[in-house]
């Protein structure tokens, strides 16, 4: 990316961009600017552990299959 650019983006030389389309244009952003954005949109979300939501169907399934 140009210097100029990059000044004008105010981004540091090596700054990490994340690449996305919208179907017709590429947008790269800083990474950072990701981060921030989908911690914003999921704050309110519990903590969920999906390793443990697993580990609890998979018991659940081998107790109904226990049963049968």
């Amino acid at each position: 990316m140009p210097a100029e650019l990059r000044r004008d983006l105010d981004l540091e030389e090596g700054t990490e961009l994340a690449i996305r389309s919208d179907g017709r244009r590429l947008i790269l952003e800083p990474k950072r600017e990701v981060l921030r954005r989908l911690r914003r949109r999921f704050a309110d979300v519990d903590d969920v552990s999906l390793a443990a939501e697993l580990a609890a169907d998979r018991a659940e399934e081998a107790r109904r299959e226990a049963v049968k």
